[in-house]
């Protein structure tokens, strides 16, 4: 029965018997050819292993063994039993199925690969005209290159032909620049050593070696000479002169003066302890330790007048000379307790040609530094600007470095013996001060047009500190004692009026009077640059709120809440915004005097320009009323405690309009009735009127439309 039984073959659809396995018909595929029968193999291999179903086929079965092993399969399912051939239909169904999807794969297999096979052969002819497009791009540009690099050729043996001579005039013109360095040195020495200044000679013939070091490493063997003979040229002749002692008395103003301080404080205990009793003992009133000093003193003065004239004409060290021997008797009255009575120093540097040359160099040397301070980058730059309990003021580096740079002439200045050259000393210093006033001037008319600016803040709280010295130093006692010579002096020389001497008699005025009052009128003018500024800033926005119709406006019964006129933000953002700037960038004192005057203006222009310009229903009245005293006023509620008291005429205006209807025409009648009289003023009063005159008053209920109709 096993022998009836077959597979369907799916080409023909005979069955095969066991016994046909593995075979292939011959007269179907007698006609195909070698590829043909090969995938007629493989598809009958595929048939076979779906007969097996899942079942792994060992390795090592061949095609020879096939039938063997199928015919085992149907043994192992089938058997002797024929009961088991019931399971035939479900093991042909399955191994159907499984041929199938085994069909599938071959099939789905079989055209992806052509596929692939065929996209790698496009990409590799692409790839391949690709490179041949760029190799024939490369043999063109490397054509190019050559017929460009030979065109070029005689442009480039040209120019570096040319380069060449470049580098050698180059190198010409740096020899000769250091040829004309060592020239202006040598000739600067020369110049030097004929007015006898050996310590720039000296200077400068460090200067010159310093060069000398660094030409070592040059290649230039004749420019090395040079310099190496011109550096020892000029060092043989300061050498000679400093041999022969010529600046012995510049270096001797520093020596003898440390020298004669340091005896005195040596023998001060021998003279205390071994002399001056022998001289108590004989009752004799000499104090030793004094005499001695007086003695040396002598010395002192001795050398120094002859010392002086020899410097008299070398600014540097005339200065030197003067701040030594300033020191030398600060020293000697302080720790020695040298008597001011006695003679000093200060009597040599009072003598008429060596105190003319001490003014004329204490004035070179400050307008030096004036200059210095204007011109540094941190001029206008408060050097306490983060420390906001020093930096009340404000003050600019150059205000406060030019009113230290006073402070300084004054200690030089006042132990010279005689007023009257106490008082040159105090000329010398206003005209100091008026010469930074004039300064300040120049600067701050570079600033006219952003008067609101940092630089143009500074200079201003400049001119105000300086100003505000000045009158504190006219209180000092050393400059009284100058106000009192120079009451003298004038007394005798006729030069001041009666009323003058008089008013420095009795200290109504002081030495630095016309200083500050000229300082006071320059800070005048720059607040009002900067008032005038703002107020026209004020102005512009507050057109709007110009424009407003108070005639119609809502009563305040007809709104749930008053609010700000929307025409008013404008105006009062302006103004916010520029007092917050100022505040920051003014003084205290200078920012207080600004929005005072500020205010005085904004007062008469509110009043004159928007209230008297307008007529007010009971809701315009009301409006004015909210926007001045809950929004105007209390901006400069953080100056002061009672802002409303610096806007007397629209405060006054604001309180005539808003007075009910009663009042208002008691008022009226009344200032009809008693016009000029007393009874109109208390009646004025008693509604909160003391600045409105009574004209005034009368316009501004005129102004009002919410009067009852009477039938007149």
């Amino acid at each position: 029965m096993l022998a009836a039984q077959g597979a369907e073959d799916p080409h023909g659809g005979r069955m095969l018997l066991a016994g046909d396995f593995g075979k292939a018909p011959a007269t179907r595929y007698c006609s195909e050819n070698g590829d043909q029968r090969k995938n007629i193999k493989e598809k009958s291999d595929i048939n076979i292993a779906a007969l097996v179903g899942n079942e792994p086929v060992c390795e090592g079965t061949d095609n020879g063994d096939l039938p063997s092993y199928v015919a085992e399969f149907i043994e192992k399912e089938v058997g002797n039993d024929l009961k088991s051939l019931k399971k035939l239909d479900k093991l042909i169904e399955q191994m159907t199925e499984s041929k199938m999807q085994l069909e599938e794969q071959v099939l789905t297999v079989s055209s992806e690969i052509p596929k692939r096979i065929q996209s790698a052969l496009k990409n590799a002819e692409e790839s391949k005209q690709f490179l041949n497009h760029f190799l024939e791009q490369e043999s063109h540009l490397f054509s190019s290159i050559n017929s460009h690099l030979l065109t070029a050729q005689p442009w480039i043996e040209d120019l570096g032909a040319m380069i060449n001579q470049i580098e050698e005039i180059e190198r010409h013109l740096a020899y000769l620049k250091w040829i004309s360095q060592i020239e202006e040195l040598s000739d600067n020495i020369q110049q030097y050593l004929m007015t006898n200044n050996v310590l720039e000679a000296a200077s400068t013939l460090v200067s010159m070696a310093e060069l000398d070091i660094r030409l070592q490493e040059s290649s230039c063997t004749h420019l090395l000479g040079f310099m190496r003979a011109t550096v020892k040229f000029w060092h043989k002749i300061l050498k000679d002169k400093l041999t022969r002692q010529e600046v012995y008395p510049y270096f001797m103003p520093e020596w003898y003066l440390a020298q004669v301080l340091m005896w005195i404080g040596n023998h001060t205990q021998f003279l205390d302890e071994k002399i001056q009793p022998i001289l108590d003992k004989v009752g004799s009133s000499v104090n030793a330790r004094l005499e001695f000093s007086r003695g040396l003193m002598m010395l002192v003065l001795e050398k120094l007048a002859a010392d002086i004239p020899c410097l008299l004409y070398d600014d540097s060290l005339f200065c030197h000379l003067v701040d030594e021997v300033l020191l030398f008797e600060r020293e000697l009255h302080s720790v020695h307790g040298y008597p001011s009575t006695f003679a000093n120093c200060m009597h040599i540097l009072s003598e008429e040609t060596c105190f003319q040359r001490w003014l004329t160099v204490e004035r070179k040397f400050a307008l030096q530094k004036m200059d210095s301070m204007l011109s540094s980058e941190a001029a206008w730059i408060s050097q306490y600007k983060d420390i906001t309990d020093v930096d009340e003021m404000k003050v600019p580096d150059c205000a406060e470095t030019f009113m230290t740079l006073l402070l300084v002439i004054t200690d030089r200045y006042k132990n010279l013996p005689a007023a009257s050259r106490k008082l040159q000393f105090l000329e010398l210093q206003k005209d100091l001060v008026d010469d930074f006033r004039i300064r300040l001037t120049q600067v701050m008319k570079e600033e006219t047009r952003a008067s609101l600016g940092f630089r143009y803040c500074a200079i201003l709280n400049a001119v105000n500190y300086i100003s505000t010295v000045l009158a504190d130093w006219a209180d000092n006692v050393f400059f009284l004692q100058l106000q009192q010579a120079a009451l003298e002096v004038f007394a005798e020389n006729n030069t001041l009026s009666k009323l003058q001497l008089g008013q420095l008699a009795s200290m109504e005025s002081s030495v630095f009077d016309d200083m500050i009052n000229l300082l006071e009128r320059l800070k005048h003018d720059m607040l009002t640059r900067q008032v005038d500024h703002v107020f026209r800033e004020v102005k512009d926005a507050a057109k709007l709120y110009k424009k407003e119709r108070w005639l119609s406006l809502p009563s305040q019964s007809e709104q749930a809440v008053m609010s700000l006129s929307s025409s008013a933000c404008p105006l009062l953002l302006t103004l916010r915004d520029r007092l917050l700037q100022l505040e920051q960038q003014l003084c205290f004192s200078l920012f207080k005097i600004f929005w005072q005057m500020l205010v005085e203006k904004l007062d008469i222009y509110i009043y004159q320009e928007i209230i008297l310009a307008n007529h007010f229903n009971e809701g315009g009245a009301a409006q004015l009323h909210f926007d001045m005293t809950r929004n105007l006023f209390p901006l400069f509620s953080h100056y002061c405690k009672r802002p409303e008291n610096y806007f007397k005429h629209v405060k006054e205006a604001c309180i005539v309009l808003n007075l009910n209807t009663g009042s208002a025409l008691l008022l009226r009648d009344v200032l009809q009735s008693t016009s000029g009289q007393p009874p109109a003023t208390a009646a004025l009063n008693e509604v909160g009127i003391y600045k409105l005159a009574q004209q005034d008053v009368e316009i501004l209920l005129n102004l009002r439309t919410n009067w009852p109709n009477t039938g007149k």
